[in-house]
């Protein structure tokens, strides 16, 4: 199996850089705002954030491609590294300590583009998660300061903590139903949102998340660190990975019970 810790070592300084840059202007009051297209605000900084990344990705791996959520895909091989310079931008620009910077690796292969490095980082919170593909899953403040993650080893529905972020996208997909019925199957229920929920998910403090509507910069870091854990990361219809436009995680042990909840049509 190929070694990534250079990769992985590679993604810390970048998160270590975009933390900086992030931080500087979390709180500030001339902060500038806009709306996208899609109607979602991007700051300043999250303008900032990737550029800075795509800096020293030019600079320390010129001949791998770029996908970012603000600047898009440039250049193409079997190495693409993916960016969310700040997921929770929402959070972000009212104060809110929940976001993170989300910076993953992903290699081309039999099944397609699969992430084999990822990290998230979340400054406000001064907790950062990562992992790399057979080597684990760790949460801590560097490679040498870390603890390994372990999901939950709860197996029935009904004493499983779940987490999701929202009511709309579920009712705009005719999954609210199923949604609102796994809610009330549960132990607990909490609307984290964002990369949260399945960072506790791979920490094994929370056993499920699903959310209705992402893009591939919001899963492909998420996605190995729950799998380096020991759970399941799939899209609503079961494919194994962060491609499905939409996700689910969990412990592994209650991923076929998840999805049937959500995938309920009435």
């Amino acid at each position: 199996m190929p070694d990534y810790h250079d990769d992985l070592r590679l993604a810390h300084v970048l998160a270590d850089a975009a933390d900086a840059a992030t931080m500087d202007r979390f709180k500030a009051l001339d902060l500038k705002v806009e709306t996208k297209p899609d109607m979602t605000p991007v700051s300043e900084a999250d303008k900032a954030a990737e550029e800075l990344i795509r800096g020293h990705l030019h600079r320390a791996r010129p001949r791998d491609a770029i996908l970012g959520e603000e600047f898009g895909v440039e250049g193409s091989g079997p190495r693409r590294w993916v960016i969310d310079p700040i997921d929770g931008t929402k959070n972000y620009v009212r104060g809110v300590p929940v976001w993170a910077t989300l910076i993953s690796l992903m290699e081309a292969g039999d099944e397609g583009f699969r992430p084999v490095v990822g990290v998230v980082s979340a400054p406000a919170l001064n907790r950062r998660w990562w992992a790399a593909k057979g080597a684990g899953a760790y949460t801590g403040r560097s490679l040498t300061s870390a603890t390994r993650m372990q999901v939950s080893k709860v197996g029935r529905i009904a004493d499983a903590s779940f987490a999701f972020s929202s009511l709309s996208g579920w009712e705009e997909q005719g999954r609210l139903d199923g949604l609102l019925d796994l809610t009330r199957a549960c132990w607990r229920t909490r609307g984290y949102g964002d990369f949260w929920p399945y960072m506790m998910v791979a920490e094994g403090s929370v056993d499920l998340c699903a959310e209705p509507e992402l893009s591939l910069w919001d899963m492909a870091a998420p996605a190995i660190v729950v799998q380096e854990a020991g759970g399941r990361y799939t899209s609503l219809d079961g494919e194994d990975g962060p491609d499905g436009g939409n996700a689910a995680a969990s412990n592994g042990l209650l991923h076929d019970e998840l999805l049937g909840y959500l995938n309920q049509r009435y």
